[in-house]
């Protein structure tokens, strides 16, 4: 969990946000398909979770596998197996769940022999590189749901621009789901880490103000 998405669950009732830009970009493409695997890690399953609920209720067998470092950070699990046709969870120190990674079960089901017509992962962009690599061999659509760095929102600044099948595409118009086999996770992983330094300087900066503000 991130130092934002802390910041944002210790709100008390009655305080606000500045500002909150959303939603961005075109529609997620949700039909009858058959089968679908929902992957969320993290707090991509917040973003996964209405997708489970649309996908079923178009018709589809949703399997959802959701993923977090420890069991206190897993998020949303009953509303997931609400939504979902089956509900898989997977924390990387073996507190709840499979012990290991959402894309190890994932594989797993691939290897089954069920059949697949499309996964969709949402999640750090590390994990949607390694899911995306694990769906590769197998005939299915992959798809993922990019979180470059967004500014104003209408694609004319450029800082969400990302490389997909060699093109320039910008997640706040264009995106944010790609084909997973067609993005350039490497750039996206490297302009994602451009700011890092300024972004904790941002966080530093609030929180002394915050402390300040208590005094």
């Amino acid at each position: 969990m991130g130092k934002t998405t802390k910041q944002l669950a210790k709100l008390s009732e009655g305080e606000s946000l500045e500002d909150f830009v959303g939603p961005l970009g075109t529609p997620a493409d949700i039909r009858k398909l058959g089968t679908v695997i929902l992957v969320g890690g993290g707090v991509g399953v917040a973003p996964i979770y209405p997708q489970a609920k649309a996908y079923t209720k178009a018709g589809n067998r949703v399997i959802s596998i959701i993923g977090a470092r420890n069991k206190d950070l897993l998020i949303l699990e009953d509303e997931m197996g609400k939504a979902s046709t089956e509900l898989y969870i997977a924390t990387d120190d073996g507190s709840k769940g499979h012990h290991g990674f959402v894309t190890d079960i994932m594989k797993r089901i691939l290897d089954s022999g069920e059949k697949v017509s499309r996964v969709v992962i949402i999640g750090p962009p590390i994990m949607m590189k390694v899911g995306a690599g694990v769906a590769f061999p197998y005939d299915v659509e992959i798809l993922v749901s990019l979180n470059s760095i967004m500014v104003d929102g209408t694609g004319m600044c450029g800082g969400c621009r990302v490389t997909v099948d060699g093109k320039t595409k910008f997640t706040c118009v264009d995106g944010p789901e790609f084909d997973a086999r067609k993005v350039d996770f490497v750039e996206l992983m490297n302009r994602l880490a451009m700011y890092r330094g300024e972004e904790t300087k941002a966080v530093e900066k609030y929180e002394e103000e915050c402390r300040c503000g208590l005094h």
